[in-house]
């Protein structure tokens, strides 16, 4: 039996598919006229490299600080529901203080139902002679009874007694609080009187301290005015006589000229110092002028010299020229007419080539089948 359905190898099915893959990538990088001539973008490619790291840089930043900021949000909520968990349980402390304290069992409206004392706290049957409790079928109370009288008095009395007691104890402590409110009020009355007193004593005294200053202050700055002034007359007095000194012996009134020199040097001289040349300067200017005049028609006979030579060399250079002229035309002539004669020489020989090579050589031409097989791989 021939084994036709036998899987393909895996390994060697994806080795012939990658190879395949690379070859069809070789052949669009190859025929594509653009990569092969022009080439890759480089510095394209480094800008977009650039630009997705800085993108990359910023995002990851933008990333830190949203879990900084996450981190710190979640700190403050963890610390607010440790505050909230404290203060919940702070009220429930004192929650449960309060119910203890305030809101006992006794304090309850329906507590008398279910009091476990209320046989111990309950009335006897027969309280006093006026008990409305005390009806006729309940033979608690017969008429010309008295029972209680004597307890009445005693208490009634000892009721008066303490309401005695007590208006007398009210009756002092308001006269003890009274004689205390105005032994507070005469004290706090003294102790005001007697810094009122102490303070206007005190701004007695700095008000006449600062008198005091301030007229030693005035008296000084007068006598400093005072000297000032004296010392600025003088000074004024000095600066008179001093600028007087010097427009009667100065250098203005008595035509110096050495006032003139200038530090630059001994030929230069300050414009708005100087009093005129003197008569060896003027003849020193003479002397130089006639002698630049000298200077220059000698210069202008040498240039006439000069010129003069100049044109007979370039008459001369003129000649010359017209000459190597005619000779360089006849050469070129000559050059032309040899290359004519090689040009009809190689045009000949080329017409004959082109023969041999149409009749002998390029006998059989390609066909279009030929042109086809170019272009299909890559190797």
């Amino acid at each position: 039996m021939y084994k036709f359905d036998l899987p393909l190898d895996t390994r060697e099915a994806n080795a012939i598919a990658r190879r395949r893959n690379c070859e069809e990538q070789r052949k669009s990088r190859i025929f594509d006229a653009r990569t092969r001539q022009i080439g890759v973008d480089t510095a394209g490619l480094a800008a977009q490299i650039e630009e997705k790291r800085l993108r990359d840089q910023v995002e990851n930043e933008r990333k830190n600080a949203y879990d900084s900021e996450m981190i710190k949000n979640s700190q403050i909520c963890t610390l607010l529901d440790t505050r909230q968990k404290n203060d919940t349980m702070r009220q429930n402390v004192e929650l449960n203080k309060f119910r203890a304290e305030q809101q006992t069992a006794a304090s309850r409206r329906e507590f008398d139902l279910y009091d476990p004392e209320s046989k111990k706290k309950d009335k006897p049957a027969r309280v006093s002679d006026d008990d409305p409790r005390c009806q006729v079928s309940g033979l608690q109370l017969f008429q010309g009874e008295d029972l209680s009288a004597p307890e009445r008095k005693k208490l009634q009395q000892e009721q008066m007694r303490e309401w005695i007691k007590q208006q007398l104890s009210e009756k002092n402590r308001e006269k003890e609080a009274a004689m205390h409110a105005e032994n507070l009020y005469q004290k706090k009355m003294m102790e005001l009187d007697a810094r009122a007193v102490q303070l206007a004593t005190e701004e007695e005294e700095c008000r006449r301290n600062l008198n005091i200053a301030t007229k030693s202050y005035n008296a000084a700055l007068d006598a400093e005015r005072k000297a000032k002034e004296a010392i600025d007359k003088q000074k004024e007095l000095d600066d008179n006589f001093t600028e007087l000194s010097n427009q009667v012996f100065g250098d203005t009134l008595t035509e110096n000229p050495g006032v003139a020199q200038s530090s630059f040097g001994a030929h230069r001289v300050i414009t708005d110092r100087w009093k005129g040349m003197s008569e060896e300067q003027k003849a020193e200017i003479q002397r130089i002028r006639e002698q630049q005049q000298a200077d220059k028609q000698r210069k202008t006979e040498e240039e006439r010299e000069l010129q003069k030579e100049y044109e007979r060399s370039q008459l001369l250079q003129a000649n010359a020229a017209i000459l190597l002229e005619r000779e360089t035309a006849r050469k070129a002539a000559e050059v032309e007419k040899k290359i004519a004669e090689e040009n009809m020489r190689l045009q000949k020989e080329q017409k004959d080539a082109l023969v041999k090579l149409t009749k002998e050589v390029y006998t059989n031409p390609p066909t279009d089948a030929y042109f086809t097989q170019f272009n299909t791989g890559t190797r």
